[in-house]
C-alpha cells in the first residue's frame, strides 16, 4: 500500500524538469501497489523554498496538475533533493488537502511523505494544537511534519544547532505505530532523511565512480557528545505569536535565525555534528564523487537507474547530504549488524513492463511456465530425486524434530499453505496448523520453543505477517520465511527460508506468486521427509511430477479461448458464483473465489464439497453458476457424489476435470448442459497447481469483459503494509 520515491543528486547537474520527470516516473513504477492520490515536493523558485504539487487520482492526474501550474523546468541544480508519494487513504478521504507530501506550515518548511499508520496521532495532534499549530488535513502524517517544525524551533530557541538526523531521532521518540517516511526541509537544503519501522525502504546508488567499499557503516551516538534530546513534556511552549514562529523566520540561515531570536550562535563543531565521513562515497583522494541516490519502497522504481541498492532495517535513520549516505541508530544492539550491504539486484527492467499483453495480470498468468521452472531451477535433482534448498540446510534437522509446524500467512499466501498442509503432514508426520496472521495474533496463539513457524508472503512486508513473526520470535520459536522479494523484512528477520524466485509481480491479484509459493512449499515438505525411507516412492513420484508442471501449465493456457467464451456467455450477467472442492482442491476453490472477488467484483464463495449438505445446498438452483473441481485423486468418488447432489437439484456445474475422463464424458452425454474444462493429470498433491490456472483466466476475463481495471482493483493494494 502506498508508494514512496525520493531522488537526491550531488555534483550531477539536473534541470528541474528532469528531476520532476524522475520523480513522476518513479511513482509510475509504483502504481501497482494501490493508491488514490499522488504528490511531489521539489525546490521552488525562491531561495530555500519548497514547492508541493498534489493531485487526486492516478499519476497521470499529477502530471496534468504540474503542467497546469507550469513550473520553470529549465533551472539547473548540481545538488537537489525531491520526494514523491502515491497515497492509499487510511486517515481522511482522498482529497487534495489529504494528499502527500504533508507540510508543517504554509511555508513548507518541512515536507513529509509517509507509509504506515501513526497510532498516537490524536494525542500528538491535541498537543500541537494546544501549542498553536493549525491543521489543514485529516491525516496522521501532518502530525509528523508539524512535530519536526516544533522540535526544530524548540531546539534552536534552547541554543541547540541540531542536525537533521538528530532532529529525526527526537521526532521518532514521540511516534507510535508503523512508518516508512522521507523528510525534506528548507532548513537542510539538498538533504533527505529516510527512516522506517514496519514499512519497507531501500536506497539505490548510482555513480560513474567505483565505490570504495560495498557497504555503509552504521553510526551510533557519540557518548561524549552533548545531548540535545528534549522530551515534549519539558519543552518550551510555542504558539502563533512566538518570536521563533516559522512565518516570521522562514530563512534556513541558522546564524541569522539565532541573531533574530537574540541567541548566541552555536557552531557545529561544538556539538560534534557531521564529524564522520562515509567510506563508500569518497574518491581515492578523499574528495566527494558525483552521485545520485534513489529512495523507494520497492525496487521496481529504481531498477531503471541502478542495480546497486541498500535495504534499510527497522529504526535505521538514513541521512543523505553532500553526496554521502549515513545510517544512524539511537543505540547499539547486541547481535545487530554494524553495516548495511550494498547489494546488486537481479531484477531486469523488462520484467516490470507489460510487453504485448493488455494487463500485467494477463502477462503474469502466461509467465507461469517460466516462473514455476525458476522456482525449481537448481533445487531439484530429477535424476536422483533429491531436493536442495540452501536456505534451509543449516536448520533442517532442527525442523524435523519440531513438535508442530505453524504456517502463518494472509490472503493468497494463506491458500498456498492450505494447499500443501496435507503433504507436509504425510511426508513428515508432524502436525501442521495453518493460521491467518491476523487471527493468530488476535487469539494470542500459544507458541513453544520446539515449534517451527513458517511465514509465507509474496512481498515479504505484509504487516499482519510481520507482527506475527515478531510475536513468534519473542517466544523463541524457530522461524522460516517463504517470500518472493529478496531483502524484504520477513526474509531478513526469519532464521532461514526459501526465496520463491517468481520474479516481480505487478498485478494486485497474485497469480504466479501463488503457484511458485505452492511449489516452494512442496519442495520444503519433500526435503523434510527425506529421513523417512518409507516415503521414498512418494517423494520420487512428487519430484517427477514437478518436472512436468511447466509444460502442463502451457497446455492449460490453451483453454483461454474457451474460458473467454464462457465468461462472455454463461457467466456474463451473473452476480454470484459457487466453487466446490475437496481435499487438495479445497484450497483451489478458496483461491479461485478470491481471484474472482477481487478482480471482477463478483460475489464468489469457495466451499468444501463435504460441507454441501450442511447448509450450502440451500443456495443451489438452476440459476446459480457453480464450478466444481472433479479431477482424480483418492477423494474422487466423494466429489462425484457431491456434484450429483447439485445436478439433482437442477444445478448446472462447470466441471474442471482431467483430460479424457470417462466418468465426465459419460455424464456429458446424459446432460447436454454440462460444461467441462479438461486439464492434464498430475500427482494428487500437485493437481492444484494445474487446476488454479483456469480460475485465474476466468477471473481475468470476467473483469476485462466488464471494463474493470484488472491490475488496479478498487480499494485494494498489492503490498498490505498497514494493519
Amino acid at each position: 500500500m502506498c508508494g514512496i520515491f525520493g531522488y537526491c543528486n550531488y555534483l550531477v547537474e539536473k534541470t528541474r524538469g528532469e528531476i520532476i520527470d524522475i520523480l513522476v516516473e518513479g511513482l509510475g513504477r509504483l502504481e501497482y501497489r494501490g493508491y488514490d492520490s499522488t504528490g511531489i515536493a521539489i525546490n521552488g523558485d525562491k531561495r530555500n523554498s519548497i514547492d508541493v504539487y498534489r493531485a487526486i487520482g492516478k499519476v497521470s492526474a499529477l502530471k496534468q496538475e504540474i503542467d497546469n501550474i507550469n513550473p520553470n523546468r529549465d533551472v539547473t541544480y548540481a545538488s537537489h533533493s525531491g520526494i514523491a508519494h502515491t497515497r492509499w487513504a487510511t486517515h481522511g478521504q482522498p482529497k487534495q488537502t489529504n494528499c502527500h507530501p504533508q507540510r508543517s506550515d504554509p511555508r513548507n518548511l518541512f515536507t513529509i511523505i509517509h507509509n504506515g499508520i501513526i497510532t498516537n496521532f490524536r494525542e500528538l495532534k491535541t498537543l500541537l494544537v494546544n501549542k498553536g499549530y493549525t491543521f489543514e488535513s485529516d491525516t496522521d502524517t501532518e502530525c509528523i511534519a508539524k512535530l519536526f517544525l516544533h522540535l526544530y524551533q524548540t531546539n534552536i530557541k534552547m541554543g541547540n544547532d541540531i542536525d537533521f538526523h538528530e532532529l529525526t531521532k527526537l521526532v521518532l521518540m514521540e511516534l507510535e505505530g508503523s512508518y516508512g517516511l522521507l523528510c525534506k526541509s528548507v532548513y537542510f537544503p539538498g538533504e533527505i532523511i529516510a527512516t522506517r519501522k514496519g514499512s519497507p525502504l531501500l536506497i539505490g546508488v548510482k555513480s560513474e565512480n567505483k565505490l570504495k567499499v560495498d557497504f555503509v557503516d552504521v553510526e551510533f551516538p557519540n557518548e561524549n557528545a552533548i545531548q540535545t534530546e528534549t522530551p515534549l513534556s519539558n519543552e518550551c511552549k510555542t504558539d502563533n505569536n512566538d518570536e521563533l514562529n516559522s512565518s516570521n523566520y522562514p530563512t534556513v540561515d541558522k546564524k541569522e535565525f539565532h541573531e533574530k531570536a537574540g541567541l548566541v550562535p552555536i557552531t557545529a563543531n561544538e556539538f560534534n555534528l557531521r564529524h564522520s565521513q562515509s567510506r563508500a562515497f569518497l574518491s581515492e583522494d578523499g574528495s566527494p564523487i558525483p552521485i545520485e541516490f534513489f529512495i523507494s519502497s520497492d525496487a521496481a522504481s529504481v531498477i531503471k537507474y541502478t542495480k546497486k541498492v541498500l535495504f534499510l532495517e527497522d529504526d535505521d535513520i538514513a541521512h543523505i547530504y553532500d553526496g554521502e549516505l549515513h545510517i544512524h541508530r539511537s543505540r547499539k544492539e547486541v547481535g545487530k549488524s554494524m553495516i548495511r550491504s550494498i547489494q546488486t539486484l537481479e531484477l531486469e527492467l523488462a520484467q516490470i513492463m507489460k510487453g504485448p499483453y493488455e494487463h500485467f495480470m494477463q502477462k503474469e498468468i502466461y509467465e507461469q511456465p517460466v516462473s514455476t521452472y525458476n522456482t525449481m531451477r537448481g533445487r531439484l535433482d530429477f535424476d536422483n530425486n533429491l531436493v536442495n534448498l540452501g536456505g534451509l540446510q543449516q536448520f533442517i534437522s532442527t525442523i524435523r524434530r519440531a513438535r508442530r509446524l505453524i504456517m502463518i500467512a494472509c490472503g493468497t499466501s494463506y491458500h498456498s499453505c492450505l494447499a500443501t498442509r496435507a503433504i507436509f503432514e504425510e511426508l513428515s508426520d508432524i502436525p501442521v496448523n495453518v493460521d491467518l496472521a491476523s487471527d493468530f495474533l488476535d487469539r494470542k496463539c500459544p507458541i513453544f520453543r520446539d515449534d517451527v513457524c513458517v511465514f509465507v508472503s509474496q512481498s515479504g512486508e505484509t504487516a499482519d505477517t510481520m507482527f506475527a513473526l515478531n510475536y513468534a520470535i519473542d517466544r523463541g520459536a524457530l522461524t522460516v520465511g517463504i517470500v518472493n522479494s529478496v531483502g524484504s523484512s520477513i526474509s531478513r528477520a526469519t532464521n532461514c527460508g526459501v526465496h520463491i524466485n517468481a520474479g516481480p509481480e505487478i498485478g494486485v491479484a497474485s497469480t504466479k506468486a501463488y503457484t511458485s509459493q505452492y511449489i516452494a512449499l512442496v519442495m520444503f515438505a519433500v526435503l523434510l521427509g527425506e529421513d523417512r525411507i518409507s516415503k521414498n516412492e512418494r517423494r520420487r513420484e512428487i519430484i517427477q511430477g514437478l518436472k512436468l508442471i511447466p509444460e502442463q501449465i502451457k497446455q492449460v493456457l490453451k483453454l483461454e479461448p474457451k474460458i473467454k467464451q464462457l465468461c462472455e456467455n454463461e457467466l456474463s450477467d451473473q452476480k454470484s458464483l459457487l466453487l466446490l472442492g475437496r481435499g487438495y482442491q479445497f484450497a483451489s476453490a478458496l483461491e479461485g473465489a478470491l481471484k474472482i472477488k477481487e478482480i471482477s467484483y463478483m460475489h464468489s464463495e469457495g466451499v468444501l464439497a463435504g460441507e454441501l449438505k450442511h447448509g450450502v445446498l440451500a443456495l443451489v438452483d438452476e440459476e446459480l453458476p457453480i464450478i466444481a473441481f472433479g479431477t482424480r485423486d483418492y477423494l474422487f468418488p466423494k466429489v462425484v457424489s457431491s456434484i450429483e447432489q447439485v445436478t439433482a437439484r437442477k444445478g448446472h456445474p462447470i466441471i474442471i476435470c482431467n483430460e479424457n475422463d470417462e466418468v465426465w464424458s459419460k455424464k456429458k452425454l446424459e446432460n447436454d448442459r454440462l460444461i467441462t474444462l479438461e486439464v492434464p493429470t498430475t500427482v494428487d498433491c500437485l493437481q492444484g497447481l494445474i487446476n488454479i490456472i483456469p480460475l485465474q483466466l476466468m477471473s481475468y476475463w470476467l473483469a476485462s469483459n466488464r471494463g474493470i481495471d484488472v491490475d488496479f482493483p478498487r480499494n485494494l493494494a498489492k503490498s498490505v503494509t498497514v494493519e
